[in-house]
């Protein structure tokens, strides 16, 4: 059972066994409480899960619910080393821009709502910039919510590197919303 303000509880091992830790805050460096994360509880936000310590590595965005192994937040392996929690973005709106080039250059095409092909919709398969107006998002590596994710919230990426990308590469996007 949770205890009160406790939000997110990660278990070393698979179906909430073994030994857990209770957080209900962002934390840097998660590897002093487990040594690595199979299953997880999201009682509350929205949660940015990293590979690695200082929010670097891969990422996972997280909402409220259970997920008893790794693969089911689309994990890579079992390592979460540092994590941030957002609350629910409850103001309606949502817009976004991409670009084709770095520094907001090229094409640019603006969003407001899913796009589970960025190719069929944009014509260009790389983003190298892009600009957060309204709501949370999630960049995806490839078409249809799959690969890598990116979180990306309210502001200017003038580069893909700025949102945490390892290439310029998104085959997809969507909202986050309160589901």
């Amino acid at each position: 059972m949770l205890e009160t303000g406790t939000v997110i509880i990660f278990y070393e091992d698979r179906n909430f066994q073994g030994q857990h830790y209770e957080s209900s805050t962002d934390c840097a460096d998660l590897s002093p409480y487990f040594s690595r994360c199979n299953s997880i509880r999201v009682e509350s936000d929205w949660w940015v899960l990293y590979e690695r310590p200082n929010y670097m590595g891969y990422q996972y965005v997280l909402s409220r619910g259970e997920y008893p192994d790794y693969q089911r937040w689309m994990g890579f392996n079992d390592s979460i080393r540092s994590c941030r929690s957002y609350p629910y973005y409850r103001g309606g709106n949502y817009r976004m821009r991409i670009y084709e080039r770095p520094d907001f250059g090229g094409q640019m095409m603006e969003f407001m709502d899913d796009c589970s092909s960025v190719y069929d919709r944009f014509r260009y398969r790389d983003i190298h910039s892009c600009h957060v107006m309204d709501g949370y998002w999630i960049f995806y590596e490839h078409p249809n919510y799959r690969g890598r994710q990116y979180f990306m919230r309210p502001g200017e990426y003038r580069r893909f590197s700025d949102w945490g990308g390892y290439s310029s590469t998104i085959g997809s996007f969507r909202r986050i919303r309160d589901f």
